[in-house]
């Protein structure tokens, strides 16, 4: 199975959303099936066949969620960030600023569904690849 280690090699070579599609399809050949990320902090759960997940330890200090979401606004930073024009936290801090708590990506479906505080979808997006 996969380690975060190796997840992490192919995460670092991400340096904007521009670069996402192709770290999917890296992952998606190491076996991982899905993964979720929290926003608060930044960990990660990564799910494998059999049952099989790890988790990464937080990524940076704990961001504060809004109560409530504002999808127009985050359809907004989303955007910027697949354009290449944001790093990894500055998109974290947005989606923390417009009240997504977290995202599941399912690379079996080729689906990134973004989720508010009450376990709301927020959006859900095709992932290119």
């Amino acid at each position: 199975m996969f380690t975060v280690k190796q997840i992490a090699f192919a995460h670092s070579k991400v340096k904007s959303g521009a670069d996402f599609p192709s770290y999917i399809q890296e992952i998606k050949n190491l076996g991982v099936h899905s993964y979720e990320v929290w926003v608060k902090n930044g960990q990660t759960e990564y799910f494998g066949a059999d049952d099989f997940s790890t988790k990464s330890s937080p990524k940076y200090d704990e961001l504060i969620i809004a109560n409530l979401s504002d999808q127009k606004r985050f359809m907004g930073y989303l955007k910027s960030h697949q354009n290449g024009e944001t790093n990894y936290l500055e998109f974290c801090k947005h989606c923390a600023e417009t009240g997504v708590e977290k995202w599941l990506v399912s690379l079996d479906t080729m689906l990134c569904t973004y989720f508010d505080q009450a376990g709301q979808e927020v959006l859900v997006e095709k992932i290119p690849g």
